[in-house]
This record gives structure tokens, C-alpha cells and sequence, in this order.
């Protein structure tokens, strides 16, 4: 379908924000949402395309705030066509946006991942490049995990301003060990700025954590990877999630990096209104099992996950759409509970609510049409079909 032309979808229950609007109508012209109706419009632009829903839910395109590479191709490489090879492959699990993530590495190699995104253009068709996530190199060295320790540095303001501009103000979302930020300095400036500040591969307490939150933190990195756990005489980094109101969590639901009991007991105490998924995917995933690299480091990758030569896990090849079915199958988890998850938390997280993470008029058509397991039948980015599933 042409993207001049207008598309009307029929036939489809459409999730909204408040409400499910059954045997719904979504009207999209060039790249946004013009209208939602209970009935069909009248009216419509000349040469508007009318496509049968089938049934199908219409739910919003999923927002991947971590993710460092797909298809082969990895952030880290710096290469504009690295960009649109993970943007292609990205609509067909159903993300139609995403933070492109850095990895701990030399201020040379960072500093050309920042300029690449600072240059790049989204294409229409694709996966939208939204922004940037640094996740390092101010991290614990105790809680690396894949993170080269080589390149981890202490946080450094002067240095983030710097990285900052090179990036064309991108940086949307920082991983950082907030212990290691002890004046507070670069949270807080971070803060204010309107940066979303995640402590991720920490050594933090709950004490900490509770200081950090009154800096300006408000996320935790891929919760319960690379942080230490829940003790009976300190609840640490997990544990602030649980009590921490202010903060909301990433979680890798891929069965692997964090159990299927502990997705419940995460679901359960934290709840799908400050919960997000993500993948922390690498450059192998969508490829055969093999030997793949993340961060100038080897990686060992089967058909389930990808594994430093220590076995410390390295990312994932999770989809999303096989994380947010993950999360369906917990107890209490209805659809209306995996948009939060995947799009209105991240969208609000990083300040593009206004554009992005639910459907309604005047935002990006970022569109699912999926059924009730959620298979996805169509992937819309921007209002354009970008993926068509069976």
C-alpha cells in the first residue's frame, strides 16, 4: 500500500487507552492516526484503501528500549546500514521503535555509535530509531556480566555532555552503577535534563537505592540480571523495585535471564503498570545457532541463548513478541496488561508518549493487528504495512 494513499481498517477490536472499542475502525493518513470510530466513517479521503481487520485486536506497536543489535548487525558497528538491518527485521516480532543500546567499550568506538545515530534517518517502512540507550561504561565491575571490563569508567559529566551533543541530543535512556555516581552529580543533572536514569550492573543495596531514587533514578536495567538480590537483611536492587514506587523495571521475560516463577513473583509484586520489556538483544538474533561477537567479545549462541566463553549470558535472541507471550501465560496477565509493558511504560519512560505507546488520534500509526495469543498478523510502522504474518 502506497503511503499517499489513506488506509481504513475495519473489523478489528482496538485497544485504547481506557477502553476496548469492539468491531472498531482505524483511520490512518500519512503516518499518523486521523481517526478511531464505533462505526463506520463517512466521508473518507479520496482514495482511501479499506482493509478487513478480520476480527483481529489492534493494539499498539511494541517500543524495544534496550536492544543492541538483530539480523546480523549490531549498534556498535556505527554503520548506517547496520541501523536499517536491525530496523527491517524488528516489525516482524512487532517493535516499531526502539532505542538502538550501546555496550561498554573505548571512547572511540562509543563516541562513532553516537555520531552514526546523531546522522541517521529512520525510513518510513521500518522500525523507528527513537533515541539512544548508553548502558555503560559508568558500571560495577562485579556485576560486568557482558559488559568488557577493560572500558568501564566512573561516571563522568563533563565526558556525558560531550557524548550528548556528538549524539545529536539522542541519549534518551542511561545505564549506570548509581554507587559509583556517589555526589550524585550525573543523576542528577541527567534528572533534570529529562534523561532516563536506570541503575543497571550494580552493586547497590536497598539503601543506596532509596538515595539513588532521590537523585533521579527511576528504572532498573534488565531487572535481576547484573544486580545483586533479594537478602533477608537487604532487599538491594531487586527488592526496590518491589517497594520502590518511583521506579519502573526492564525484564527480559525470555524464560532464561529470569525464571518463569520469578516473572510471576515479579508480576505479581511490581505489577504491569511499572513493568517494560525488552529484549537486550544481540546481532545474532533471527540468525542460526553459531559464533556470533558482542562488545569485541565472542559469543556462543544456541537456539535458546547466547553465552560469553565463561558462560556469563550476553544479551539474548529473544523477540518480543515471544516475551510478551511469556508474560501471557502468567497468571493475571490479560493483552491490556502487555501494551503497558511493551508500549505505554517505555513510551512514557522516555518522554514520547505524546507520539507514541497507545493508540489514539494524532499519534504515530505504530500498529499491531495480532489475535488473541498474540500472533501478529500486520505490523503498521507509521502507517505502513512493514510486516504481513500467516
Amino acid at each position: 500500500m502506497s503511503r499517499t494513499n489513506p488506509i481504513l481498517i475495519k473489523n478489528i477490536n482496538v485497544f485504547l487507552e481506557e477502553e476496548i472499542l469492539i468491531n472498531g475502525f482505524i483511520l490512518m493518513e500519512d503516518s499518523k492516526i486521523t481517526g478511531v470510530y464505533s462505526t463506520e466513517p463517512t466521508g473518507l479521503p479520496r482514495q482511501t484503501q479499506i482493509m478487513n481487520g478480520m476480527n483481529l485486536n489492534a493494539i499498539p506497536g511494541f517500543i524495544d528500549g534496550h536492544i543492541h543489535g538483530a539480523n546480523g548487525a549490531d549498534m556498535m558497528d556505527a554503520r548506517e546500514e547496520t541501523l536499517d538491518k536491525i530496523a527491517t527485521a524488528l516489525p516482524q516480532e512487532g517493535t516499531t521503535s526502539f532505542l538502538a543500546t550501546t555496550i561498554t567499550q573505548s571512547t572511540d568506538n562509543i563516541e562513532k555509535a553516537l555520531k552514526n545515530v546523531a546522522n541517521y534517518e529512520s525510513k518510513m517502512s521500518h522500525a523507528e530509531v527513537i533515541g539512544i540507550h548508553l548502558e555503560g561504561p559508568y558500571v560495577e565491575k562485579s556485576k560486568a556480566g557482558a559488559q568488557p571490563l577493560q572500558y568501564i569508567i566512573k561516571p563522568d559529566l563533563e565526558q556525558f555532555q560531550k557524548w550528548q551533543a556528538l549524539s545529536g541530543s539522542k541519549i534518551k535512556t542511561v545505564t549506570l552503577a548509581p554507587e559509583h555516581d556517589e555526589e550524585g552529580e550525573l543523576i542528577s543533572y541527567l534528572a533534570v535534563s529529562g534523561i532516563n536514569v536506570s541503575a543497571g550492573h550494580t552493586n547497590v543495596g536497598f539503601e543506596g537505592m532509596k538515595k539513588a531514587v532521590r537523585e533521579g533514578v527511576r528504572q532498573l536495567t534488565h531487572l535481576c540480571n547484573a544486580m545483586n538480590g533479594i537478602h533477608h537483611r537487604d532487599i538491594g536492587a531487586v527488592g526496590a523495585a518491589f517497594e520502590l514506587k518511583e521506579l519502573r523495571a526492564e525484564l527480559i521475560a525470555d524464560g532464561i535471564h529470569v525464571s518463569p516463577d520469578m516473572l510471576q513473583l515479579i508480576y505479581n509484586n511490581v505489577g504491569s503498570e511499572r513493568l517494560i520489556l525488552i529484549t537486550d538483544s544481540m546481532r545474532a538474533k533471527g540468525l542460526p545457532a553459531g559464533q556470533y561477537e558482542l562488545g569485541g567479545q565472542p559469543v556462543k549462541v544456541t537456539d535458546e541463548w547466547a553465552v560469553l566463553e565463561d558462560e556469563t549470558l550476553a544479551g539474548s535472541i529473544l523477540k518480543m513478541d515471544d516475551g510478551a507471550r511469556q508474560m501471557l501465560q502468567l497468571d493475571g496477565v490479560e493483552i491490556k496488561n502487555i501494551i503497558e509493558m511493551t508500549a505505554m511504560n517505555p513510551a512514557k519512560q522516555i518522554g514520547v508518549y505524546d507520539r507514541k505507546g497507545s493508540i489514539s488520534v494524532g499519534k504515530d500509526a505504530d500498529i499491531l493487528l495480532v489475535d488473541d495469543e498474540l500472533n501478529i498478523k500486520y505490523t503498521f510502522c507509521r502507517g505502513i504495512i512493514a510486516y504481513e504474518g500467516e
